[in-house]
């Protein structure tokens, strides 16, 4: 018995780590599974986000942090798909969270326990370090440039980056989706007026910060999108051409 255990033992340190890794974790049984509420799986169509989740690579067992999660849209998404052994925390600035979204996110909660949420001022954005396997930022990174004075809402792209990066366990997934804009333009004017960021700005914030870039895929990219538009002007609502990334932090 004791040569057995041995055995086993000398076969896992010789396994690659990839091998001992959680398995993937099961995303599309989680956008499928009932109880979430119409508003949220009318959306399924436009952002595939089993096919998205699935790129950056959740795992079961995850600790995952949504930031801006609005609804908790994929909050919820990736609470049923880490399974009991992951948790999900999300995070809005309360300039973002009226009623409708905290009723929103404690239905959530209610349907999801592993799922947690969080409001505070942007001024005061903080995260524990190292604590997450896994981040997810939909649609709204183009939102660190943003300002809101009459809600007191401002935030500084790098030092948000900076908290993310420390808040993320080495070897960790960052994962990114955002709306187009085209180069050129003060990044924080083209912001205000689109609501859009062009992908290259990103990748380099994200790669000051200390990121490192792993991969991008094309599943959200629409090229009759030209990058004139809000992404909240009807023609092009819900349609827009947008980039997914994913980032690491190193090991």
């Amino acid at each position: 018995m004791m040569m057995k255990k041995l055995m086993l033992i000398s076969a896992l340190a010789l396994m690659p780590l990839a091998a001992l890794k959680a398995a993937p974790a099961d995303v599309a049984a989680a956008v499928s599974a009932p109880g979430r509420p119409a508003a949220a799986t009318a959306l399924d169509a436009g952002r595939h986000p089993a096919e998205v989740l699935r790129f950056e690579g959740l795992r079961q067992g995850d600790r995952a942090l949504d930031l801006f999660t609005g609804s908790g849209y994929y909050g919820e998404i990736m609470a049923r798909a880490v399974g009991p052994r992951g948790s999900v925390l999300a995070w809005n600035p309360t300039a973002f969270t009226d009623n409708d979204a905290r009723a929103a996110l404690a239905a959530v909660h209610e349907r999801s326990p592993n799922f947690s949420f969080v409001a505070t001022q942007a001024s005061g954005f903080a995260l524990p370090e190292r604590a997450f396997d896994f981040v997810m930022i939909h649609l709204n990174y183009h939102d660190t440039y943003f300002d809101l004075p009459r809600r007191q809402y401002h935030m500084e792209p790098d030092a948000f980056l900076r908290t993310v990066f420390n808040a993320l366990k080495p070897g960790g997934t960052m994962a990114v989706v955002d709306h187009v804009a085209s180069p050129g333009g003060e990044t924080r004017a083209v912001v205000t007026r689109f609501h859009r960021i062009d992908p290259a700005t990103v990748r380099a914030d994200f790669e000051r910060a200390g990121f490192v870039f792993d991969r991008e895929s094309n599943l959200l990219r629409n090229p009759e999108d030209d990058h004139t538009k809000s992404v909240f002007n009807p023609a092009i609502r819900g349609r827009t051409d947008r980039f997914v990334y994913r980032f690491r932090r190193p090991r």
